[in-house]
Parts: C-alpha cells; structure tokens; sequence
C-alpha cells in the first residue's frame, strides 16, 4: 500500500458531502482592524498550486450541479472558495472568435492567445515557455490528472508544445523527454504504443471499434519505465504504487464513451478522478519546494457536445468530489493555492423550467430532463443552444494565498499572470 498522508484522512468524508446537502458557511462578524493586520501578516506566501479545469463548464453548468447536487439553498465545493471572478475566453485566431481547448490552455500555460489548434505555440508556430516547465526549472514537483487522454490538449499546453494539438504521441514523448512530468495520470494509452502494439487495454474493443494504439514514437511506457516511472493501469496498481515518478494510463482513449443519448454513452472510468487527484497530490507533496498539479474533468465537455444532460451531470458531480479532495488537502496545507475555472463553456446549456411551448430543439438537442433539486420536490430542464462551444465568460474560484487576485472580470491569460508568481523561477 502507498504511504498514507495526514491530510487524506478527511478526503473520503470531504468528497462524500461534496454531493451531500451543501451548508453555507456563515459570514463571521467585524473584528478589529489590528488582529486583521496581524492575519494578513502571517498569512503563508503560495508553494503550491492545484489548478482544477472543468472542460467546457460554464456558469450554467455549475449552477445544474449545484441545484442537482446541494440543492437551492446550498453551495457546492468549488462555490465555496474564497474569491470569485469571470475569465474571458476569445482566441487569437484569424478564422473564429470561438476557443477550442488547446488554444484555451495555452493562454493559462503560457500567458500568450494563439490559434484554435496550437498547444503552447504563438500565432507563428513558435514554442512559448509553459508553467509546467517553469515549475519544473524552479525545483517544483509536477504533475497531470485527467479523464481525457493524458495528451489532449488541456493537460498538455502545460507541458509540451505543438503546432498541432492532434499529435499526440510527440506530446507524449515531450513528457519523457522535455517537461518530465512526476505525476501523469489519465487516459490516452493509444498514443504511447506502437500501432498493433496493444497494451493493458486491447485494440478495438467491443464498446469502440475505433480504438486502437496509433503511437509513431516508439513503446513510450517502456522508455517512461527506463525513465524511472511505476507505470500503472488499473485502480488497485494505483493504490499500490510507491512515492516517486508515476505514470498511469487507464483507457486506450478518454475514460468514458461519449456516444449520443442512449447509445451506449458511459461514464464509468476504471479510477475515478478524485481517486486519481489523491494519489497526485499524496506524491507531489514529498517536494519540499512546492508542486503544481493541472486536474481536469473532460467529461463535462464531451458529453456537452453531445447535448446529453444525464452524463454532464454525472461528469460534474465526479468533479465536485474532486474539488472536495482538494480543498481538503488545502485546509492542511495553507500554503496552497487552488484555482477552479473552466477553459470555455460548450452546448450553450441553459437552466430551464419545464414548458412544453418552449421547446427549442429536437433529437439529441431536445431538452433534457426533468432532474431532482436535491432536497425539494421541485425539477428543471436542461437545454442547449448548439453542439460546440460558446463565447460566453466562464466563472472561476480561488482558494489561499493570492486566491483573491481572481476577483473581477480578467482574460484568461490573466491566469498565468497570477500562478507564475509562484511557479516560475525566481531572480
């Protein structure tokens, strides 16, 4: 078994009322000015950072969660932080005003807008300096978790750069040999084998034909291994794996199936993300000098796209245990700064009562529904506006030290701004 931390003992309890009735904390009275003075003054300078990506998820998205999950009068826990604020999410590309996710992680990672499509490059192709590597530089552990496979384009724009979000198992090889991520854990075991080079996971499986490894690089696992990597694969692996560098690959593509409504659509990914977050952070903490570990939830995203309610509502919920792991581990570790948002909103999901008259799609884009307000006998609807992503500003919430720089409206370059401040080297 691995090494168990102090602070994960309230991780389990946390995650669980994550999707428990949500208490409001109450609003602590005045106090005076000088024992607020002296607070601030000994309030701890950031050493680490947990930067959680709810892909696709917009205020409306957190909003179906929260009634679905805490209820009306509740707070879910990535509400519960201590700022708030609004990020925009326009691209700098010549042929749309709408960002795709790589080009969204890219102005977080590197501070830069770029192409819809560019994994940490600038408009010309150029490769930009990332966080991930700036931490690295700066003797900080590292690391990735996700849903998706550990390549796409969110987690990657921290830690590699391509002129083209699609090459994956380059991105891949970037990791061993460029950015040296401590932690990888997700999705995404194609890309690191050769094509008819199956691994833990076989090639075109019954619930997806199409899959199968692609890789052009090489047997990537073997040289992670070299690298000195436990590679793991399933959540009893997982559970095992000592401290020290660990590369986890749980499904042949992302960790669930997104298919249309009823068409075989699943979540149900062999370690769950909260699960995955624990292990990252039970490892990453062993550097005395702090760490930075990039989390995503892609489902919210993939199962947007296919204007199915039932399974963004699951994608959320996992994520919501998520950010209950997390502020966990931060309420132990005040040095901490964590950061929820989301890269863009997909499905223009709205929050609908229901009303036969105001229908406004049909088929996959019909609305979706009815879904319980926890705690009440009361319903509501989901409905969409499209199968792609949208424009609109997306919420975002920050917990520890420099948490409260995230309050107002910024552009989401303005999350580098904040979270090189601590991970990029310093002097």
């Amino acid at each position: 078994m691995g090494t168990t931390r102090k602070w994960a003992a309230p991780v389990a309890a946390a995650a669980a009322a994550a999707v428990a009735t949500m208490v409001i904390n109450p609003t602590l009275g005045a106090s005076a000015s000088a024992p607020e003075a002296a607070a601030k003054a000994k309030a701890p300078t950031a050493k680490n950072v947990i930067f959680i990506n709810g892909d696709g998820m917009g205020a409306a998205a957190r909003e179906a969660a929260r009634l679905n999950l805490a209820g009306p009068d509740g707070q879910l826990a990535m509400d519960k932080l201590d700022a708030s604020g609004q990020l925009t999410t326009s691209p700098h590309d010549p042929k749309s005003i709408i960002t795709d996710s790589a080009a969204a992680a890219t102005a977080w990672a590197t501070g830069e807008r770029t192409y819809n499509g560019a994994v940490s490059v600038d408009v010309d192709g150029n490769p930009l300096a990332t966080l991930g590597q700036q931490a690295k530089a700066a003797g900080k552990a590292t690391g990735l978790v996700t849903t998706a496979q550990v390549t796409d384009a969110s987690p990657a724009a921290f830690f590699a750069n391509s002129a083209e979000r699609t090459k994956q198992d380059d991105i891949a090889r970037q990791y061993l040999e460029v950015s040296k991520p401590d932690v990888i854990l997700g999705g995404g075991e194609d890309w690191w084998l050769p094509k008819g080079k199956p691994g833990a996971f076989p090639d075109q499986p019954a619930e997806d034909p199409s899959e199968g490894s692609v890789g052009t690089k090489g047997n990537l696992i073997n040289k992670a291994k070299q690298a000195g990597y436990t590679y793991v694969s399933n959540a009893k692996q997982l559970d095992k794996a000592k401290d020290g560098k660990l590369l986890g690959l749980f499904a042949n593509e992302e960790m669930f199936q997104q298919r249309g409504e009823g068409e075989g659509d699943i979540y149900d990914p062999v370690v769950d993300l909260a699960t995955m977050t624990t292990k990252a952070l039970s490892t990453l903490e062993q550097n005395k000098k702090g760490f930075f570990l990039m989390v995503e939830e892609e489902g919210v995203d993939e199962f947007a796209h296919a204007n199915n309610g039932t399974r963004v509502l699951q994608s959320m919920q996992q994520l919501e245990k998520t950010v209950a792991v997390a502020r966990a581990f931060v309420a132990s570790h005040p040095d901490t700064l964590l950061v929820v948002t989301g890269d863009h909103e997909t499905g223009g999901l709205a929050v609908e009562e229901e009303d036969a008259t105001d229908e406004s799609g049909d088929g996959v884009s019909a609305e979706d529904g009815p879904f319980t307000v926890r705690g009440s006998d009361k319903k509501f609807y989901i409905d969409w506006t499209t199968g792609g992503h949208t424009s609109v500003n997306v919420p975002v919430t920050a917990s520890g030290p420099l948490a409260e720089s995230f309050s107002g409206e910024h552009p989401n370059t303005y999350v580098h701004e904040v979270l090189k401040q601590v991970l990029a080297p310093r002097g």
